[in-house]
């Protein structure tokens, strides 16, 4: 039986084509904003959010007034909310730590994390083979 298909994806040129078009939008709003700073996320907001307040800082008696118009149990799935991505960013940092041990005089062992610019699937390392986004070999 052959396959039929009902759709089909973007062929890899219109991908790439559309993957250069958003690196260049993000590369020119960040630029924007390194350059004109607020000034910049402030016609952001507008543009993108018909959002433009006299100031974006909140005072604390703003605040405390939105905070009122919320129920209990809003204020509870808020918190709860917050504890579960406060417990997974704690998890996510201490997996992340350098490590480093002697087991044995002499002998030392352990790895560090080096942030790199960019990685992509199928890139080659210096002394290895070009292998998938997994891991293994060609």
């Amino acid at each position: 039986m052959a396959i039929e298909y009902l759709k089909r994806g973007k062929s890899d040129a219109d991908r790439a084509e559309d993957d250069a078009k958003t690196r260049a939008a993000v590369e020119a709003t960040l630029k924007d904003i390194e350059t004109r700073g607020d000034a910049a996320v402030r016609d952001l907001s507008a543009k993108f959010d018909a959002y433009s307040p006299p100031s974006f800082r909140l005072s604390q008696g703003e605040i405390d007034a939105l905070i009122a118009e919320l129920s209990e149990q809003e204020l509870a799935d808020i918190r709860y909310a917050q504890a579960q991505v406060v417990r997974f960013a704690q998890a996510q940092r201490e997996s992340m730590l350098d490590i480093e041990i002697e087991p044995q005089p002499g002998v030392i062992l352990g790895h560090r994390n080096i942030p790199v610019q960019s990685v992509g699937a199928g890139q080659a390392e210096p002394g290895g083979d070009c292998g998938d986004a997994s891991g293994r070999g060609a």
